[in-house]
């Protein structure tokens, strides 16, 4: 079944359970698994969007992008767009085709540094929304929303490794996960994911105020800054705490989180006059507040994370 013949030479591994499993040496080289999609003309940039990023997901490491008369501009764009989204580049481009090639190799990737890295980037977004909500700086706000696709490329490669860890268990040996990590992993890195969308919430909304040189009431802002603080603060402990496997602190995060609806409820209502300007000022006030809120529900969504994974049973690693 193999196409093994008498003098080929097999690998045997050992998995982190203590199974053993024997391969073809062949199967250590590279293997490129290959998908064609093919679309209509009147297929959405959406559509195809949803079905690249599906086929990355799942290992596909060339796809194949065939129209069945030409690709509109519109298709056009959105295969460009989504190829900045992913760790992908495009080798082949014709009116009715465009091959897409991954530029990463899953076997010499690190998940968990990979996670580190995506934290650096949203943390550091995190930061620059304080900065930029504490010294009014719209440029500042400006850079933490450019960073958001840096996130996104993290996500799905991340995403993309541990569904292949999870369907090929030398590829997890060799990465040093098991079926329990990959699942603490993917819901990790979809959180650190939401982190990253909120606080671009939060630094659109500054942005808009800045264009429009609107001012949030002095009885309002600075709860909100101090909100942003702490929710900032309780998120960037959490990966910490999960990265260190370090469970000492991730009981004092999920108890701090109740200070986040604290502060929301001493947010008093704005006098409203039905003016325009009040009108949006009431609606950034409300989308910054929601984003603090959700951002320091998914740090203690993180901190129970590393709680529940600190009771993992762990296994003899192999040696």
């Amino acid at each position: 079944m193999n196409n093994l013949e008498r003098g080929n030479n097999v690998s045997l591994s050992i998995q982190r359970d203590r199974s053993l499993t024997v391969q073809p040496t062949l199967e250590t080289v590279d293997r490129q698994k290959e998908i064609v999609l093919t679309f209509s003309t009147e297929e959405s940039g959406n559509s195809i969007i949803r079905s690249v990023i599906g086929s990355y997901l799942n290992g596909y490491s060339i796809i194949k992008l065939k129209s069945k008369k030409i690709f509109t501009v519109e298709q056009h764009n959105a295969i460009r767009n989504v190829v900045r989204s992913l760790y992908m580049r495009i080798i082949k481009s014709s009116a009715n085709q465009v091959d897409l090639q991954t530029l990463m190799d899953e076997s010499m990737a690190s998940v968990y540094s990979g996670i580190e890295r995506m934290h650096i980037i949203t943390a550091s977004m995190c930061q620059d929304t304080l900065k930029s909500m504490m010294e009014w700086d719209e440029d500042l706000a400006k850079s933490v929303v450019s960073l958001e696709e840096d996130v996104d490329q993290f996500m799905y490669f991340l995403l993309r490794l541990v569904r292949s860890s999870a369907l090929s268990p030398s590829l997890a040996n060799q990465l040093g996960l098991d079926m329990v990590d990959c699942l603490d992993c993917q819901t990790l890195v979809h959180r650190i994911e939401q982190v990253a969308d909120h606080t671009t919430n939060i630094a659109d909304s500054l942005i808009d105020l800045f264009e429009e040189k609107l001012f949030m009431p002095r009885d309002v802002y600075p709860v909100l800054v101090k909100s942003a603080e702490v929710a900032f603060d309780l998120y960037d402990r959490a990966v910490q705490s999960f990265l260190s496997k370090n469970v000492e602190l991730t009981n004092d995060i999920i108890d701090e989180q109740k200070d986040i609806e604290r502060l929301g409820d001493e947010i008093t209502p704005i006098p409203f006059h039905g003016e325009r300007e009040e009108r949006n000022v009431l609606c950034h006030i409300c989308i910054i507040r929601d984003s603090i809120k959700r951002i320091s529900e998914y740090a203690a969504d993180i901190a129970e994370l590393t709680i529940d994974s600190s009771f993992k049973v762990r296994g003899s690693n192999p040696p």
